[in-house]
C-alpha cells in the first residue's frame, strides 16, 4: 500500500513538474507536445476547416463560367463565422503561450496568419508567413507559409513579389507532395490572375498529379475540360469532361461534364438535328434533372439558335425563364441571351432593356456579365425614357383633340381590353388536375374538377372578381358588408378585438385588378389647358432629338436616326436643335450614300455661324486631342486681344479658328467669346439673341451661369458693374482650365506601361523600301538561328498604313528579353535591306500596346510614348 502510495504521489509530482512552460526536460517536452498538437492545435485547425468548408458549401458554381481555382471569400460568409475565428484564434494563442517549448508553436502561428488572411487582415497575415519562412526550423511549414504569402500577393496583383517567391521555391529541395499540390494550385491562379491560359493549363495539369482528394481531382479536371473547350481543343476537352464524372462529383457538377462532353463530342457536330433536340427532350424529362431544366431549354436554345431558328430559340427561353431552377445565376443567362437577340437580331431596344434589367437581377456584381450588361443597359435605359416619352405624349395630344363622349370610349375600351388580357392570363394559368377516384365519382353527378365547380375554376373566380369590383369597387371582406349602417348586435366586443387584432397582424391579400385604372383617372391625365399641351410638346421636341442622336452615334442605326430627326423638323420647325439635327441628318445620309448634300446645303443657308456648319465645309480637318490643343491656342489669343479691345481682330481670330477646329471640347468657350465681342460691336437686339441662342445650346454650366448673368444685365436686372467682375472670373478660370487640359493632354497616353506582358520587335519601313527588301525576313530567319536557336522566334510582316510597312519578330516573354533582342540586333544584325536609320528607328510593344496601334495607325505617337517608356 505504502508503495502504490509512493508511486502515486511520484506520477503527480512528475506530471505538475511538467506543466511548466520554462524547463526543457523530456518530460516536458512531451506533455506539452501532446497537449498542443491533440488539445489546441487540433480544436483550431478543425474550426479553420469547418469555415473553408462553410466557403466551399455556399458558393454557387457558376459552370456557364470557368470555375475559380480557389472558392471566392465571401465577406458576409466570413462576418457570420467571426466567433468562430475567434474562437480559433484564442486556441492558437493559448498553444502559444502556454506551450512555448512545444514544437508546434510555428503549426499555430501559421494557423493565426490563416486566420488574418481570412479576416482580411493581409498586412498582419503576410508579417506572419514572412516570420515563419525565416525563423521556422521546420522546412514543409515555410514551404507552406511561401505558398500561402504567394496566394496574398497574387491577390494584391503584386507580381514581382510572386515571381520572386516562385523563384525560390524552384530552387528549394525536398518540397512534400501535399506542398507541391499547394504549390501548382496556387501557380495555375497566378496564370489565371495574369490571363496566360497556358500556363494555367501547365499548372493545373501538375496539380492533378498531386491531389489526393477526388472530389477535388474531379473539379480540376473539369477546370481543364473548360479551358480546353475555349481554346477549341474539343478532343482534350471531352476526355477532360469524362475524367471529371469520377470521384463521385457533386449531381451538379457532373450533369455538366455529361452535357458539355457531349457538346464537345457530338452535339456541336452533328447534322442529325432530330437526334440533338431528343438528347435535350431526354435529359428535361429525366426526374433527376427537375432542378435543373432551365439549363436543359437554355442549351437546346443555343442550339436552335445556332440553326437559325430564332422563334424557337426564344420560346424555349420563355420557358427557361419560368422554371424553377436551382441557381439564380442561370436566369441571368438567360435574360441576358433574350436581351441579345432582342437587340441584335430583332433591334427591339425597349425590349432589350427589360430584359436587362431582369439578368440584372440574378448576377452578382463580381459575375463576369454584370459589368458589360451595365454598360449595355446605359444607353437602352436612356433609349426607353425618350421612346416611352414619345409614345405617350404623342397619344395624350391626339387624345385632347378628341369630343368628351370619344375620350369616355376610349378609356373604356382600355379598361375592358385589361380585363379581357387577365383573364387570358388565368386562362393560361389554369392547369388541369391530376385524375383521381374521387374526381372520377364526382364527374357521374356532373360535378367534375374543372369544370361545374366554382372554386376549381380560376377563370370563373377571376370573372367574378372583376364584375364584384366593377359594381361594388376595393370592398374588404367582412360580414354584413351591403349594410350602409352596422349595428351594436352585428358583433361582439371579442370579435370587435378579434377582427383589429387580425387586420394589424394580417397582410390584405392583393387584389390584382387594383392594377387597372379606372375611368376617371385615365381621363384625368388627357390634358385639357394650352399650358399642358405646350409642356407636352416641349418633352417631346426634347425626345424626338436625343432618340435621333441615340439612334445614329450609339446603336448605329442610321436609319431610324433619320426617321426621328425628320420628325422633329417637320414637328417643330423652329427647334433650338435644328442645327445640330441637320448635322446628324447630314453624317446619317452620308453612311448609307444618301442625299447628305441636301443637308450641308441647309446649314449653310440657314445656320453660316454654327460649328455644324463649318464642320460639314471642313470635313479633312483635324479632331481629337491636336485639334483641342489648336483651339485653345485660338481662344487665347483671342481672349487677349478682346481684352485689348481689339474686337474685330479677335472675332476673326474666332472664326477662323472656329472653321477650322469646329468641334472640340473649346465650342462652348469660343461660342461665348463671339457673343461677348457681338456685345461690344453689333446692335442691342442681335446681342440678345445670340445669348439667348446660346443660353438654350450651352451644356457647360459655368458658361451657361455667366451667359445668363451677361442677359440679366442687359435686361437691367443686375448692375453691369457685377456682372463683369462675374465675366473677368470666369473667363480667367476658363483660360486656367484650358492650359491644364494641355498639360494632361501632353502626359494622357493611349498606351500603358506594361513590361510584364508579352513584347514585340517591330521595324518600320516606308512602303518604297519595303518593296525592295526582298531577303529582309530571310536574313532575320538566320539571325535567329544563329544567335537564338532555342527561342522559337517567328517573323512576320503586314502593312500598317499607307505610309508605313511594319516587320514583326515575336514573342519576347517580356520587355527586357525584347530589350536584350534589340541590343544584340543593334550590334551584329546585319542585310542590305535595312540602313543604320532604319535599325534604329526599330522599336519594342506590348501586345496590348500593339493591338492598341493597330487600330489608331499612328506610329510617332507611339514613338514618343515608347522614348520615355523605354529608353
Amino acid at each position: 500500500m505504502k508503495t502504490q502510495q509512493t508511486c502515486f504521489s511520484l506520477f503527480l509530482i512528475l506530471i505538475f513538474s511538467a506543466c511548466s512552460s520554462e524547463k526543457n526536460t523530456f518530460m516536458n517536452r512531451m506533455y506539452h507536445n501532446t497537449t498542443s498538437r491533440y488539445n489546441a492545435y487540433y480544436l483550431a485547425n478543425e474550426k479553420i476547416l469547418e469555415l473553408e468548408n462553410t466557403i466551399k458549401t455556399n458558393h454557387k458554381e457558376d459552370f456557364s463560367q470557368i470555375l475559380p481555382i480557389f472558392y471566392p471569400v465571401d465577406s458576409a460568409t466570413i462576418e457570420q463565422n467571426e466567433e468562430l475565428l475567434k474562437e480559433a484564434r484564442e486556441l492558437s494563442s493559448k498553444a502559444i503561450d502556454w506551450h512555448r517549448i512545444s514544437k508546434w508553436v510555428d503549426d499555430n502561428y501559421f494557423l493565426i496568419g490563416l486566420i488574418d488572411y481570412y479576416q482580411a487582415d493581409t498586412d498582419d497575415a503576410i508579417n506572419t508567413f514572412k516570420y515563419l519562412n525565416v525563423n521556422s526550423k521546420d522546412r514543409n511549414l515555410r514551404h507552406r507559409s511561401l505558398i500561402q504569402l504567394m496566394r496574398i500577393f497574387i491577390d494584391q496583383k503584386n507580381y514581382d513579389d510572386v515571381v520572386f517567391v516562385i523563384d525560390y521555391l524552384s530552387k528549394e529541395p525536398k518540397i512534400n507532395s501535399e506542398n507541391r499540390y499547394h504549390l501548382f494550385k496556387t501557380l495555375a491562379y497566378y496564370y489565371h490572375s495574369k490571363g496566360e491560359v497556358d500556363g494555367k493549363i501547365g499548372a493545373l495539369d501538375k496539380t492533378l498529379e498531386y491531389t489526393k482528394d477526388s472530389k477535388e481531382k474531379s473539379r480540376i479536371n473539369f477546370i481543364l475540360a473548360q479551358l480546353y473547350q475555349r481554346e477549341g481543343l474539343d478532343a482534350l476537352a471531352y476526355d477532360y469532361y469524362l475524367e471529371a464524372q469520377k470521384g463521385n462529383p457533386p449531381y451538379e457538377r457532373s450533369f455538366f461534364a455529361q452535357l458539355y462532353a457531349q457538346k464537345v463530342a457530338e452535339l456541336d457536330q452533328s447534322k442529325d438535328f432530330k437526334k440533338v433536340r431528343n438528347y435535350y427532350d431526354d435529359l428535361y424529362t429525366d426526374s433527376k434533372n427537375k432542378e435543373l431544366r432551365d439549363v436543359v431549354l437554355y442549351e437546346k436554345a443555343l442550339f436552335e439558335l445556332k440553326q437559325n431558328e430564332k422563334e424557337d430559340a426564344v420560346n424555349l427561353l420563355h420557358r427557361a425563364a419560368k422554371e424553377e431552377g436551382n441557381n439564380p445565376i442561370q436566369k441571368g443567362y438567360i435574360y441576358q441571351k433574350l436581351a441579345e437577340i432582342s437587340f441584335e437580331v430583332d433591334k427591339d431596344y425597349r425590349a432589350a432593356k427589360y430584359y436587362y434589367d431582369s439578368a440584372l437581377t440574378h448576377f452578382r456584381p463580381m459575375d463576369p456579365s454584370y459589368a458589360q450588361i451595365e454598360k449595355n443597359k446605359g444607353i437602352l435605359d436612356e433609349y426607353v425614357t425618350h421612346f416611352e416619352t414619345i409614345v405617350k405624349n404623342d397619344s395624350l395630344i391626339n387624345l385632347s383633340k378628341l369630343t368628351q363622349p370619344e375620350q369616355e370610349l376610349i378609356a373604356e375600351n382600355f379598361i375592358k381590353s385589361e380585363e379581357d388580357r387577365l383573364l387570358k392570363e388565368a386562362a393560361a394559368k389554369e392547369k388541369p388536375k391530376n385524375t383521381g377516384i374521387f374526381d372520377n365519382l364526382l364527374a357521374f353527378g356532373g360535378r367534375g374538377s374543372g369544370e361545374n365547380f366554382y372554386f376549381d375554376n380560376s377563370v370563373a373566380m377571376q370573372q367574378g372578381s372583376i364584375d364584384f369590383f366593377r359594381d361594388w369597387g376595393n370592398r374588404p371582406l367582412q360580414d354584413n358588408w351591403r349594410r350602409s349602417t352596422q349595428g351594436f348586435s352585428s358583433v361582439t366586443n371579442g370579435e370587435i378585438e378579434e377582427t383589429a387584432e387580425r387586420t394589424q397582424t394580417e397582410e390584405p391579400e392583393e387584389n390584382i385588378f387594383e392594377q387597372i385604372p379606372s375611368k376617371e383617372e385615365l381621363l384625368s391625365q388627357i390634358p385639357k389647358s394650352d399650358a399642358d399641351i405646350v409642356l407636352l410638346n416641349s418633352e417631346l421636341e426634347t425626345s424626338y432629338f436625343e432618340l435621333g442622336k441615340l439612334l445614329f452615334f450609339d446603336f448605329k442605326e442610321p436609319e431610324f436616326s433619320i426617321e426621328n430627326l425628320e420628325s422633329l423638323i417637320t414637328s417643330y420647325p423652329n427647334t433650338i436643335k435644328k442645327p445640330e439635327a441637320y448635322y446628324i441628318l447630314y453624317l446619317a445620309q452620308k453612311d448609307r450614300n444618301g442625299n447628305a448634300d441636301l443637308y450641308s446645303q441647309r446649314l449653310n443657308r440657314e445656320f453660316p455661324e454654327s460649328p455644324f456648319t463649318f464642320s460639314v465645309n471642313n470635313p479633312g480637318g483635324v479632331s481629337g486631342n491636336q485639334a483641342y490643343i489648336q483651339s485653345s491656342d485660338g481662344y487665347k489669343k483671342a481672349y487677349n486681344l478682346y481684352n485689348s479691345r481689339n474686337y474685330p481682330e479677335a472675332r476673326k481670330i474666332l472664326r477662323t479658328t472656329l472653321e477650322e477646329y469646329p468641334l472640340t471640347r473649346n465650342t462652348d468657350r469660343l461660342l461665348l467669346l463671339d457673343v461677348m465681342i457681338s456685345g461690344k460691336i453689333d446692335d442691342r437686339d442681335r446681342y440678345k439673341t445670340r445669348l439667348e441662342s446660346y443660353i438654350q445650346n450651352t451644356e457647360n454650366p459655368d458658361l451657361l451661369k455667366m451667359a445668363r448673368n451677361m442677359l440679366i444685365a442687359l435686361t437691367g436686372e443686375k448692375p453691369e458693374a457685377e456682372i463683369s467682375s462675374e465675366e473677368e472670373e470666369v473667363e480667367e478660370k476658363e483660360v486656367e482650365e484650358i492650359a491644364e487640359d494641355e498639360a494632361d493632354i501632353e502626359d494622357e497616353s493611349p498606351y500603358k506601361e506594361n513590361p510584364n506582358q508579352t513584347h514585340i520587335f517591330v521595324i518600320v519601313l516606308e512602303p518604297e523600301k519595303s518593296s525592295v527588301a526582298k531577303s529582309l525576313l530571310a536574313d532575320l530567319e538566320g539571325f535567329h538561328s544563329a544567335n537564338f536557336p532555342s527561342s522559337r522566334l517567328r517573323t512576320g510582316n503586314m502593312n500598317l498604313n499607307r505610309e508605313n510597312a511594319i516587320y514583326i519578330v515575336s514573342p519576347f516573354n517580356n520587355a527586357e528579353k525584347a530589350l536584350e533582342y534589340r541590343l544584340k540586333f543593334m550590334k551584329d544584325f546585319e542585310t542590305t535591306s535595312l540602313s543604320d536609320g532604319d535599325k534604329g528607328n526599330s522599336f519594342l510593344i506590348s501586345i496590348e500596346n500593339f493591338q492598341e496601334l493597330n487600330k489608331r495607325k499612328n506610329i510617332e505617337e507611339y514613338r514618343s510614348f515608347y522614348k520615355k517608356t523605354y529608353n
